[in-house]
């Protein structure tokens, strides 16, 4: 009998006893659980307290969400979709954020979103970027909140603004801030967007300018009128940019062709050939390093120096030195070297353009302000004409060679009774012209497709330079080319870019009418040629 009692008592005790080893359902389940509703308000609710949770995958799900790669499988779990090929998509757990591998698409089903939620979901996302610690994070997200402020986040955001340690995080989203509040009429906030260069700041002005409140649409003219006068300074910072980048290409393009017109009086008509052949270079160079193409520009230069300049050497040895004195025939010679080059290179290579890729570290821009940035492939190119002009100038004041070229263009006859072989300065000089027409190649490359009537663009503009600089002067010819690309630069915008050049053509016949001998003139035997 007693043993009957203690067995009923554990009966009955045991219902208890396995409810209490039940295990407790996980909370985040119970927050996916409520978007799998069709109501829409339902969903703004469920949205709301995921964002409340603070649940660290909470980032994840929404943003999911918003892509519409939050998904349930039919057995009821809540996976993200990684990736899709064709009707297969690669899923995980969306609690313990396990890879489940790949499923059909008619496995899962879409929670669906409508753009008050996408609204919703975005200011979420943001403010939760706002508050990461990652600065980058930050910055990304004020950017992206210019324009996009909603009801919701304007009464977050001055919060916010008092927290934010940083300068630029804090002016974004101040702007942002500023250009939602004048959409709403306040007229306060015009003063926040005064003198703001950025599109949507100008977006909401304009707007503002065409309201109903005599005040606000006042304010905002004049907010307005100050921002065009803005505009206009970067306009002509940006022309200016660009009117010195294109002279730091005409000042390769020129530079070596001075110094062999200088010293030797040869119009060499192939001297655009053998820019291609630089740029030409550069792109077998990334065929050579397809994988690799910022070690492969690298090594073009050294590569298309050598390339170009053995070549002007072939040049020099095989025709133009059985025809010193004779610049006619000197011109048609080299004219037909230059159509022998092309030729070549439209059979060997193709007759198609080629293109070479820009390096990640040559890629991009630096923003100066909203309305002005510097391209870094033309910044490079800026800094690398100058190195190499730099280069020559040490070439030709602090070596012997140097000293050789200088004696030989004053005085030709002088100097080989001075036992200098002017024969071999006249190669040599050839050489290295034709070697820095290799490198201003190698820097085209970046800004156009190789082909072979890529020199031909440049041919006449590199003569330009050197007349209007100054035959053989170098410094002449860095100031030309600089000039002459400003002053093209200038001119387009207006004329366009065949008149400009025509225009240019013109002034430089004016000027040597003048100034026969250019900028600076040369001393010495090319003075009286």
């Amino acid at each position: 009998m007693p043993q009957l009692f203690i067995f009923v008592v554990l009966l009955s005790w045991l219902p208890f006893g396995l409810a209490q080893a039940a295990p407790e359902p996980d909370p985040r389940q119970a927050l996916l659980e409520a978007l799998d509703t069709r109501s829409f308000v339902e969903k703004g609710q469920a949205i709301q307290r995921i964002i409340d949770s603070e649940q660290p995958q909470a980032r994840l799900w929404l943003s999911a969400l918003l892509e519409g790669h939050l998904q349930r499988l039919h057995d009821g779990r809540f996976v993200v979709i990684e990736s899709t090929s064709g009707r297969d998509a690669l899923i995980m757990d969306a609690l313990s954020q396990e890879a489940l591998g790949r499923v059909t698409r008619r496995d899962l089903n879409r929670i669906s979103i409508n753009n008050t939620l996408r609204n919703q979901l975005r200011s979420a996302l943001a403010l939760m970027d706002l508050d990461a610690d990652d600065i980058s994070l930050r910055r990304a997200a004020a950017e992206r909140l210019i324009g996009e402020v909603d009801v919701h986040l304007a009464q977050r955001l001055p919060d916010v603004l008092i927290t934010e340690t940083d300068s630029r995080v804090g002016q974004r989203l101040a702007l942002a801030l500023a250009i939602y509040q004048v959409e709403q009429g306040d007229i306060r906030a015009v003063d926040g967007l005064a003198g703001s260069l950025h599109s949507r700041a100008r977006v909401a002005l304009n707007r503002a300018q065409q309201s109903e409140d005599a005040l606000l649409a006042e304010a905002a003219r004049q907010a307005l009128l100050g921002i065009e006068q803005k505009l206009k300074l970067n306009r002509i910072a940006e022309t200016l940019y660009f009117g010195v980048s294109m002279g730091s290409v005409l000042l390769l393009a020129a530079i070596g062709l001075a110094i062999t017109f200088g010293v030797m009086g040869v119009i060499n008509m192939a001297h655009g050939e053998l820019i291609m052949l630089g740029a030409y270079t550069t792109w077998a160079m990334q065929q050579l390093l397809p994988d690799q193409p910022g070690l492969a520009l690298l090594l073009s230069i050294p590569a298309g120096f050598m390339v170009a300049g053995l070549t002007g050497i072939a040049i020099e040895r095989g025709v133009i030195q059985f025809l010193k004195g004779r610049p006619l025939e000197t011109l048609l010679a080299t004219f037909g070297v230059s159509l022998i080059l092309q030729q070549l290179v439209r059979t060997v290579i193709s007759p198609l353009n080629r293109t070479v890729v820009t390096p990640e570290w040559m890629s991009g821009s630096i923003m100066v302000n909203d309305a002005l940035s510097l391209t870094l492939n033309r910044l490079y190119i800026m800094a690398f004409a100058l190195l190499v002009f730099a280069a020559l100038i040490y070439i030709l004041r602090r070596t012997r060679l140097g000293l050789e070229v200088r004696a030989v263009t004053q005085n030709r006859n002088m100097a080989r009774s001075m036992g200098i072989r002017a024969t071999r300065v006249d190669m040599l000089t050839f050489g290295l012209g034709s070697g820095v027409a290799g490198l201003a190649g190698v820097a085209l490359s970046q800004l156009t497709n190789v082909g072979p009537n890529l020199g031909q663009a440049y041919i006449i503009d590199s003569f330009m330079v050197v007349v209007f600089g100054g035959v053989g002067n170098l410094w002449g010819t860095l100031i030309a080319g600089l000039s002459l690309g400003v002053i093209n630069q200038l001119l387009e915008p207006w004329a366009g870019a065949v008149l400009a050049k025509i225009l240019v053509l013109i002034f430089i016949i004016l000027f040597i009418q003048k100034r026969p001998r250019g900028l600076f003139p040369q001393k010495g035997r090319a003075a009286g040629d």
